[in-house]
C-alpha cells in the first residue's frame, strides 16, 4: 500500500491529459507497479479506458456531487495493494462549476487529497511563451503543481526550448514531451472519447502508446514527484460499509449501449444489501427472472438503435418487470430506451421498449450539459419530495410526448430550474445522471422500496 499519488491536469480541455493519462499507466504497469486510476469530474469514458489499462476499477472523484470526506474514503478505500495512484483532471485545472471559485475543479481536487500535480501544457506555436502560461497556473491558487508535461510540440529540438524556458522561469522540472503526430489518438464521438467497451482489444494499442511514453517521459522522477503526496486521514465511518441489511437482487443493464456507471453507486447499493447481476439488452440477454429492482445506466442506445429495436423478448421483459412494480431506475440512456422509439439523426425511427410514451430526437446540436441539483417531486419513491441530490446531465437528444408528462423531479443548474424526468409507480426515469453519495437517502428509499414489495406480493 502506498501514498504515492500524482494528478495529470491541463490547462484546459483538449490538451491531451487522457492520452497521457492511459499512457502512463500502462508504461508503469509495463514496469511492474500496480496502478489505480481517478478522473475528476461526472465522467464515464476516461475511467472506462483507465479500467481497462490498469485491471483496477477506476473512480470518479468529485468536489461538488460528493464531500470532502467522501472524497479521501474513495482513495483510501482502493489504496490496497497499489503502487501509485494517478489522478486524470478535468477540463482546465481551475474549472469547475463555479467560475468564481475552484468549486468542482480538479484544483480543488488537488488540494483536498493533498496530491502533487502535473500540469500538461498544449506547446504548439510557441517557446518562451509556454512559461508565463505555466507560471500563471503558479500564481493563481495554493494548488501543489510539482511538474510540467510539453504536449503536441513539433520536435525534440523544440521540446527543449520550452522546457529550458519553463524551468529557468518556473522552477519545475519538465518531466517529458509528446509531439503532434504520434498516431496514436483516441476516436471520438458526440459525447467524447468512444467507450473501451465499444473498442474491443486494446492490447496493442496500450502497448505502443506505453512504449512511447516511456520514451519521452522521465518516470523515474514522476514517481519521486508522486512520493511528494501527504497522508490521507482515515474516515471513522464509511458510506461504502456493509449495512448488513436484508439482500435485494438488482439487475443492471450493461453492455456497450449501457455502461454509464459510478462505481460508488453500485458500490452504495451493494453496502445496502444489492446482489448486483448483470445483463446486456443488446446482446439478447432479458431481466433475469429472479429481479427485485431494476436499473438501466446511461450510454449510447442511439449508436445501436437497430440491434434494440431488434432484441423483441428482451423489450418485453422490461415492460413486464416495470409494470409489475419492480423498483426501477432509469438515467439518460436507459430512460431513451424506455420511450417508444428513438429518432436517429438521419432520421431513421427504431422502436424501443414502450413504457414511457414519446419518442427521443438526436440531433447534432448539444441540448444539455452541466452539473445538476435534483429535487424529488412527490410521489417519487426514491427521492422523495423536498429531498435534493446532486447530478450531471450531458445529451445531445431531445424527448418529445404526446400526452402530459408525470414529472419525476425537479433539477437547477446554471440556466434555472425546471420540471424533468418521467414518473410512474415505481418507475422514476430521466436524462440526470444521480450520485448516490451526494444523497444516500436515495439507495436506503430504493431497497426499503423492494422489501415493502417482497411483503405485498
Amino acid at each position: 500500500m502506498s501514498n504515492r499519488r500524482i494528478i495529470i491536469a491541463g490547462t484546459g480541455s483538449g490538451v491531451g491529459k487522457t492520452t497521457l493519462t492511459i499512457g502512463l499507466m500502462s508504461a508503469l504497469k509495463r514496469r511492474g507497479y500496480t496502478v489505480q486510476g481517478y478522473k475528476c469530474g461526472p465522467d464515464y469514458i476516461d475511467p472506462s479506458y483507465h479500467t481497462a489499462v490498469t485491471g483496477r476499477i477506476s473512480r470518479n472523484l468529485d468536489s461538488w456531487m460528493m464531500d470532502e470526506g467522501v472524497v479521501k474514503d474513495i482513495i483510501n478505500r482502493n489504496r490496497e495493494g497499489v503502487d501509485i495512484s494517478i489522478i486524470e483532471g478535468v477540463m482546465g485545472f481551475f474549472d469547475g462549476k463555479n467560475p468564481e471559485s475552484n468549486e468542482g475543479s480538479t484544483a480543488e481536487i488537488s488540494m483536498i487529497t493533498k496530491s502533487p500535480v502535473l500540469l500538461v501544457v498544449n506547446c504548439a506555436s510557441m517557446a518562451r511563451s509556454a512559461a508565463a502560461i505555466v507560471k500563471g497556473f503558479q500564481c493563481f491558487s495554493d494548488a501543489n503543481i510539482v511538474g510540467v508535461i510539453a504536449n503536441q510540440v513539433g520536435s525534440k529540438g523544440h521540446y527543449e526550448l520550452v522546457k529550458r524556458a519553463i524551468e529557468k522561469e518556473c522552477k519545475l522540472p519538465v518531466v517529458g514531451y509528446l509531439e503532434r503526430k504520434n498516431e496514436l489518438n483516441i476516436p471520438e464521438r458526440h459525447l467524447g472519447l468512444v467507450p473501451s467497451i465499444e473498442r474491443g482489444d486494446l492490447d496493442l494499442f496500450f502497448q505502443k502508446l506505453g512504449e512511447l511514453i516511456e520514451d519521452r517521459i522521465d518516470l523515474d522522477t514522476l514517481m519521486k514527484l508522486a512520493e511528494e503526496a501527504a497522508p490521507l486521514e482515515a474516515n471513522r465511518s464509511s458510506l461504502f460499509q456493509a449495512k448488513g441489511l436484508p439482500s435485494v437482487k438488482v439487475a443492471v443493464a450493461k453492455d456497450a449501449a449501457f455502461n454509464f456507471y459510478y462505481q460508488e453507486n453500485l458500490n452504495l447499493l451493494e453496502a445496502h444489501g444489492a446482489e448486483l447481476t448483470f445483463f446486456s439488452p443488446l446482446k439478447g440477454e432479458c431481466v433475469p427472472p429472479d429481479t427485485e429492482a431494476l436499473y438501466l445506466g446511461g450510454g449510447f442506445p442511439e449508436e445501436f438503435a437497430w440491434e434494440l429495436s431488434q432484441q423483441s423478448a428482451v423489450k418485453e421483459s422490461i415492460r413486464n418487470a416495470i409494470q409489475s412494480g419492480i423498483p426501477t431506475l432509469a438515467e439518460c440512456g436507459g430512460f431513451m430506451y424506455l420511450t417508444e422509439e428513438i429518432q436517429t439523426t438521419d432520421s431513421k425511427r427504431y422502436d424501443m421498449a414502450g413504457v414511457i410514451p414519446g419518442r427521443v430526437v438526436m440531433q447534432s446540436k448539444r441540448a444539455a450539459l452541466g452539473y445538476r441539483e435534483i429535487t424529488g417531486k412527490p410521489g417519487n419513491f426514491l427521492l422523495k419530495e423536498g429531498t435534493i441530490a446532486k447530478g450531471h446531465e450531458f445529451h445531445y437528444s431531445t424527448y418529445h410526448s404526446h400526452t402530459e408528462v408525470p414529472y419525476a423531479y425537479k433539477t437547477k443548474g446554471m440556466r434555472g430550474s425546471k420540471d424533468e424526468g418521467y414518473m410512474k409507480g415505481s418507475l422514476v426515469a430521466g436524462y440526470t445522471h444521480f450520485h448516490f453519495a451526494s444523497c444516500p437517502d436515495m439507495v436506503i428509499n430504493w431497497m426499503k422500496e423492494c422489501q415493502e414489495r417482497k411483503l405485498n406480493v
